[in-house]
């Protein structure tokens, strides 16, 4: 069998790489890369609401062994955790990270040797954490690393509050889409993110990921090499809509769309502001999530693996 060569390769052989590169920083002079749609000049140093510039900000790079079992391998998912955010949950959990903005500027080339680092360590894979209001600069970097010798899949790990039109500038460059869908209800998303469209916009996101790349296909060591997973966190009172999200994903996703249902939530960041957020979730509310998951039809879930992440340079 014939060994699995990243989309990206083709990408960059044809020179369309470049081509996505020019595309999308010609976006950042009026953005419109998030549904968020600011309009700002981010080349001249302007910002909206992510509050990231012309220059991306990475928190830390570095082996993930908590992330979803497809991709953690014995090596650890290769994760780049980007700063700043278009969405902005109150209750994030990297609220440090997301809100407050804390990392390095790191340009193109120090986003390829970061890459490189990461497959040289044996990650199976380079997962983009936050990459939705730095896509440019994430192309930019791509193009140099795989110049440099990347040869491994790419994971775009989003909230899911992304653009179709972003999207499907990305097509032929990520093999694993990772995106979270939060809230079923818009009401519930315009208290906690201040986007009352999530919903939506999560649904035609997924819609286009999914075309991209269909349902996730593991290697024979189980490893992801293409395909879409998505994340769904358990929140208190039923605030997340998990059924309408499990309905959703079953009937116009993909029977076999493969789900990691997530017991973590813990208050953080500016949850006591929204008192059914001020506690974690019960074991009964996370096992009715599951049972509401099976019930629509919703089976292949993940197995997360508890384990801390380290975070370095």
């Amino acid at each position: 069998m014939a060994s699995f060569v990243p989309a990206y390769i083709e990408a960059h052989d044809r020179g369309l790489l470049k081509e996505k590169v020019c595309q999308t920083n010609e976006i950042l002079k009026a953005c419109t890369l998030c549904p968020r749609a600011c309009g700002v000049n981010r080349l001249s140093g302007e910002k909206g609401i992510c509050q990231i510039g012309e220059h991306a900000i990475v928190s830390s790079f570095g082996p993930h062994f908590g992330e979803e079992s497809p991709l953690v391998g014995q090596h650890g998912s290769g994760t780049i955790f980007f700063a700043g955010c278009n969405l902005l949950c109150i209750f994030c959990q990297n609220y440090d990270i997301s809100h407050e903005r804390e990392g390095m500027e790191f340009s193109s080339d120090d986003l390829a040797k970061a890459m490189l680092s990461l497959q040289d360590r044996g990650c199976p894979n380079i997962n983009f954490v936050t990459p939705t209001h730095v896509v440019p600069q994430i192309l930019a970097g791509l193009d140099k690393a795989v110049d440099a010798g990347l040869r491994i899949p790419l994971v775009y790990n989003s909230g899911g509050f992304d653009s179709a039109d972003t999207l499907a500038i990305l097509e032929g460059v990520f093999d694993i889409y990772m995106p979270d869908f939060k809230f079923w209800n818009p009401e519930v998303a315009k208290e906690l993110c201040d986007a009352p469209d999530y919903p939506q916009v999560a649904r035609e996101a997924l819609r286009e990921m999914h075309r991209q790349v269909g349902d996730l296909m593991l290697n024979g060591q189980g490893i992801a090499q293409r395909g879409l997973l998505i994340r769904h966190l358990v929140l208190p009172e039923g605030l997340a809509g998990t059924r309408g999200v499990m309905r959703f994903l079953a009937k116009e996703i993909s029977i076999n769309s493969y789900v990691n249902i997530m017991p973590q939530y813990r208050p953080c960041g500016r949850a006591s502001e929204v008192p059914a957020l001020s506690r974690g979730i019960t074991d009964q509310e996370f096992e009715k999530a599951i049972e509401m998951a099976q019930e629509e039809g919703v089976t292949r879930l993940d197995e997360r693996r508890r384990a801390f992440a380290l975070r370095w340079f």
